[in-house]
């Protein structure tokens, strides 16, 4: 992977935690940063989109149509089968 430096600011404070964090990860701030930013831009891309247990679950239960998605939660919280 090609990379550009950069430079940015930060509370004093917060630095020299983040360093001493990278240190004990045995890693780098700046790769700390790229992994950061990987993670958050690839979740904002994917928030629209279902995850993969709930991708891998639709279509498994039929609910009833004559139901509000309230009165189904209401429903399996008290225990109750509305059948």
């Amino acid at each position: 992977m090609r990379t550009t430096k950069l430079t940015l600011s930060a509370d004093k404070d917060l630095l020299r935690e983040a360093k001493k964090f990278a240190k004990e990860e045995g890693t780098s701030l700046s790769s700390m940063f790229s992994r950061f930013l990987g993670a958050t831009l690839t979740g904002r891309r994917d928030k629209d989109q279902p995850g993969p247990v709930t991708r891998r679950a639709s279509g498994l239960v039929k609910l009833p149509s004559n139901k509000t998605d309230r009165e189904l939660l209401e429903e399996a919280l008290s225990g109750r089968s509305g059948r």
